[in-house]
């Protein structure tokens, strides 16, 4: 029998993906079996899924096939979805069969959080995978053309609920791609509302007030009409309840208003808030030296004692220190400390239009908006190199 170690990963987003890559190119010949596990046999980039969701981008330029990730005779990937982690067992059940494991690293990414909202799973749509992006853009285009037939006020409404990244970024998108449907479909663009709803007393809570504002202006002048500091109480069939009861008429409810850890991590007994983990500073499970937890799934703290945000850029961090420690412990030498660097924050306003912080640095605009296709650009050269860059880059 082999006693080559097992490592199994659990996801292929940003961390999971980062994970394999260090993995195969810092582990020997033998040195370990190394198990991607995904349920989808392609990777796909969630910070651009906001634009073929409005239909302003194609589906094709979101998601990239593993096999052209990872190199498959040095990592198995695995097409399944994870059902249960025995921890005790050192086992993950699948959809399909198990896998035993010596090390086990979890980035199974998030899920939905709609914070008790009465009706928000059943009736809203969410901005999480590609079949769900697939769902919105065929939606929104379904109620121009029912609009025609049964003259529905309503159908023209469109509320995306949270105003954070995820938010504008939608609602900067779709507002783009309104006056394309109003021209297909021969509808006249007033008639069209765009309500972007947060409970939060301010748009992108936590950027640069002067940004925000700016950020704020650019969506105004695009038709998006702003509900801030005005929680969603209900989201129904045909609208949402904000407020102190007022009803927002609409057949199209987009939620974009936080995410939480995987179900299955807190089902695997480890303790949890909001789904996340607590890890220790090698980005380890508490208690458990052999399983490492990155992503969405993971709750780090900054040195202000503040937990940082699960975004795209942490996850490709915690992704290379994560392999890193792998190594570090089937060698049995000191794992790494991980530390997040900031490398700035960018968020899109549509076509021609970001804000952004760097360094210090505020941009906005023009300016702002090259960067965003920049760091794009950027995240796909680190995982697939030049070709990958001419394929799926955005360059005008």
């Amino acid at each position: 029998m082999s006693n080559i170690p097992k490592i199994v990963i659990l996801g292929a987003g940003y961390g999971g993906i980062l994970t394999a890559q260090r993995l195969q190119k810092e582990l020997k010949y033998n040195e370990a079996d190394v198990t991607l596990v995904n349920r989808h046999d392609y990777h796909y980039i969630t910070t651009h899924l906001h634009m073929p969701a409005a239909g302003t981008d194609t589906i094709e330029h979101s998601r990239v096939p593993i096999s052209k990730l990872i190199d498959e005779f040095k990592i198995d990937l695995v097409k399944s979805t994870v059902k249960e982690i025995r921890v005790q067992e050192k086992k993950v059940i699948l959809e399909d069969g198990l896998l035993t494991y010596d090390y086990l690293v979890i980035g199974l990414g998030g899920e939905p959080e709609t914070f008790g909202i009465r009706g928000m799973k059943e009736h809203a749509m969410t901005i999480r995978s590609i079949n769900s992006v697939r769902m919105i853009r065929e939606h929104v285009e379904y109620q121009f053309a029912l609009y025609k037939n049964d003259r529905r006020e309503s159908r023209l409404n469109f509320v995306v609920g949270g105003a954070g990244f995820s938010g504008i970024e939608f609602v900067a998108e779709l507002a783009d791609r309104i006056p394309v449907l109003c021209r297909e479909f021969d509808v006249d663009p007033n008639r069209v509302n765009i309500y972007n709803v947060e409970a939060a007393p301010t748009a992108l809570p936590g950027f640069d007030p002067e940004l925000v504002e700016y950020a704020m202006d650019v969506l105004k002048r695009k038709g998006v009409t702003f509900r801030i500091g005005v929680p969603i109480k209900e989201c129904l069939p045909d609208g949402v309840i904000v407020g102190e009861g007022e009803k927002i008429q609409a057949q199209t409810i987009v939620w974009t208003g936080g995410i939480r850890g995987n179900h299955i991590i807190e089902d695997a007994g480890f303790e949890v808030m909001r789904g996340r983990v607590k890890v220790d500073e090698f980005l380890r499970a508490p208690g458990y030296d052999h399983i490492f937890i990155i992503g969405d799934n993971s709750l780090f703290f900054n040195p202000e004692g503040r937990p940082y945000p699960p975004t795209a850029q942490i996850a490709m961090q915690q992704g290379v220190t994560c392999a890193r420690n792998v190594v570090a412990a089937i060698r049995r030498r000191q794992p790494h400390k991980f530390v997040f660097s900031n490398k700035g924050t960018v968020a899109s306003l549509g076509k021609g239009e970001a804000v952004a912080v760097v360094g210090g640095r505020k941009m906005k605009g023009w300016t702002a908006a090259q960067l965003k296709k920049i760091v794009d650009m950027r995240y796909l050269f680190i995982i697939g190199g030049i070709p990958l860059v001419l394929k799926k880059g955005r360059f005008f």
